[in-house]
């Protein structure tokens, strides 16, 4: 197996396959569809191409359905563009990433409220106790030798 080769075949059919869906397919359903990585496995037998499609849950089914149906016609437009002996099979999986992202976006945002919050009530608060609660070592002055000598001759 070599991970240098998977990769520049993962490129390969990523560029492909981006341009083969540029061009067009005759399915309507198709949407906007982005084709955001693919990954091989190192026996160069399979490719999974990962995609996003911009627009609503309606509208990456039918673009999922799309795919599929044209895995066979992407495949065969693979196999005619790389040196490979033999064509990897090719799998379509959405990419989440954009999901995730908004996702994540939403609990900083969360996050961030809430420590605006949490800074607006520090800023108010008080100390329930003393302001420096801990115990400081006594700093002894000359007074304080002079009772301690006095204490010691009685």
């Amino acid at each position: 197996m070599d991970p240098a080769r998977a990769r520049k075949l993962a490129d390969r059919i990523k560029e492909i396959v981006a341009k083969r869906l540029d061009r067009g397919l005759r399915d309507p359903r198709l949407g906007f569809v982005t084709i955001t990585d693919v990954q091989v496995t190192g026996d160069l037998q399979h490719a999974t191409v990962f995609y996003t499609v911009y627009g609503s849950e309606q509208e990456r089914e039918d673009s999922a359905a799309a795919l599929k149906a044209a895995t066979g016609m992407l495949r065969t437009e693979v196999g005619k563009n790389i040196t490979a002996r033999l064509t990897p099979t090719l799998a379509f999986q959405l990419d989440a990433i954009p999901e995730n992202a908004a996702h994540i976006e939403g609990l900083l945002r969360e996050a961030q409220q809430r420590d605006t919050e949490v800074a607006g009530l520090a800023a108010g608060a008080n100390y329930a106790g003393d302001e420096d609660p801990y115990v400081k070592p006594r700093v002894l002055t000359d007074e304080d030798d002079e009772d301690d000598e006095h204490h010691e001759e009685e």
